[in-house]
């Protein structure tokens, strides 16, 4: 299982020899604990959306990097994607809670594994986010996103002005 990838219980279930029931037990206490998070995934008008998948994220990258034994700096890591987008929404969540906003948070994903990195709704409005580390990467907004719901609010967000989406 890989940071911010989807979420098997029952692959978890036979990776640890537990049953799934205990899984999620464990992941609910770990998430009451403030030590991980869920995003549910984000599905309304199209039949090959994934309604069912989940995401898991920590709310501190250091236990993460702890718990795997690795330190190295990001631009010398395979996971500095994956870093960055967990760095990303856990810091969003953090801002959202502590200005009291209350919004439903989610990510995208097809059967096609066309994926937005995070989505948000408040009050009716759409806003989609992709995470790119590196700013220089041919980063787009998938169309099939755009297409099914067109007055969602599109964003890439990168070293380069990240400091919008987790500060007011």
């Amino acid at each position: 299982m890989g940071l911010g990838s989807q979420v098997s219980y029952n692959e978890i279930s036979k990776l640890v020899g537990i049953n799934i029931a205990t899984v999620e037990k464990y992941i609910i206490m770990l998430e009451q604990s403030f030590v991980l998070f869920r995003l549910s995934s984000f599905a309304r008008n199209l039949r090959n959306e994934l309604s069912k998948s989940r995401k898991i994220y920590f709310y501190d990258n250091g236990i993460r990097n702890a718990l795997i034994g690795n330190f190295s700096t990001i631009e010398t890591r395979a996971d500095a994607g994956a870093l960055w987008e967990n760095f990303l929404i856990s810091e969003r969540l953090k801002l959202l809670q502590n200005n009291e906003c209350w919004t439903q948070r989610y990510f995208w994903r097809t059967t096609e594994q066309q994926e937005i990195d995070y989505v948000e709704e408040e009050n009716g409005v759409l806003r989609a986010f992709e995470f790119k580390w590196n700013p220089k990467s041919n980063a787009k907004i998938c169309k099939t996103f755009s297409k099914a719901y067109p007055k969602a609010e599109l964003s890439i967000v990168t070293p380069e002005n990240y400091a919008s989406f987790i500060m007011l």
